[in-house]
């Protein structure tokens, strides 16, 4: 997910679609098992048919309702922050769609945290995001000191038919595993030869690490492309350094469901003083099994 920058560049729209490898998987055959393995391992899975077409309607109505801002390198690259204190119910009930929940507690083992659900939109001119990570171990003027949870996944909610000619998904597989200098998370470039292109459906969900390098390519098409971003950590992962609390005023207003995903945005479940060698260790963890990806 990117956020304005501080310094405007100018931006050239280029049709570099043509070009891309394109993923073809077949993402509705995918077990749990083998989406965790392709989020673990390539840098984010796609789970396709999450939200019922009356639902994408309702939630496109109420984004469209919402005030946006450009970004510093594009005014067709716009976005709304904080979409669960505004009046959008459809959009605020996907914060807890069961199907989601379902998946990320398998995936993380713990409680689930939600630091943001941002709608971003991607005009018709938008010259595609520069390739990035999410995640700032250090924390970030762009991103603040939430980027530093060592453990983050965004979804990525797709509103409308990702075609490669309408900013599609792009991503570089593997490129959260890598030791390199290259890999360094402040790192930013215009394009890679190895990346590829996802495209969808709308009520897709695209979960990405937030190690990987990703972006999306320029919008060439002649329609809008609304994207809901809600990110989620597990509750031990906090980050380096205090973050502002969400507001308790707006968060009693939320549902009472969706109370629990807005806990302290500081919860830090670790063990600072931990012994070389406690009492009481566990002797299983199938969290970490290496065979977890073949159940």
């Amino acid at each position: 997910m990117h956020s304005p920058g501080t310094a405007t560049q100018p931006v050239e729209l280029t049709n570099t679609t043509t070009e891309a490898i394109r993923v073809d998987t077949d993402w509705s055959k995918l077990t749990t098992a083998q989406q965790i393995k392709h989020l673990e391992i390539e840098g984010y899975v796609v789970l396709p048919d999450l939200i019922p077409p009356d639902d994408v309607i309702k939630i496109r109505d109420e984004l469209d309702r919402l005030p946006t801002i450009g970004t510093d390198y594009s005014e067709n690259q716009r976005g709304h922050k904080d979409v669960q204190w505004s009046d959008s119910p459809t959009c605020i009930d996907l914060i807890a769609l069961p199907a989601m929940l379902e998946f990320l507690t398998a995936l993380f083992g713990d409680e689930l945290l939600c630091t943001s659900c941002h709608f971003a939109l991607s005009r018709p001119g938008h010259p595609g995001i520069a390739i990035h990570t999410d995640a700032q171990p250090y924390g970030s003027e762009i991103f603040g000191a939430q980027a530093s949870s060592p453990r983050l996944v965004r979804v990525l909610y797709y509103l409308d038919d990702l075609t490669p000619e309408r900013a599609p998904l792009k991503v570089i597989p593997h490129s959260h595993l890598s030791l390199h200098a290259d890999g360094n998370p402040y790192h930013r470039f215009l394009r890679h030869p190895e990346e590829v292109m996802i495209t969808c459906k709308a009520g897709t969900a695209a979960i990405i690490n937030q190690t990987v390098f990703h972006a999306n390519y320029p919008n060439i098409s002649q329609e809008d492309r609304r994207l809901l971003a809600i990110a989620y950590r597990p509750a031990w992962a906090g980050p380096i350094a205090e973050v502002p609390e969400w507001p308790a005023d707006k968060v009693a207003q939320l549902p009472a469901h969706l109370r629990p995903l807005f806990g302290s945005p500081n919860t830090r479940k670790i063990d600072f003083h931990v012994a070389n060698r406690p009492a009481n260790m566990r002797t299983e963890a199938p969290g970490i099994n290496p065979s977890r990806w073949n159940v």
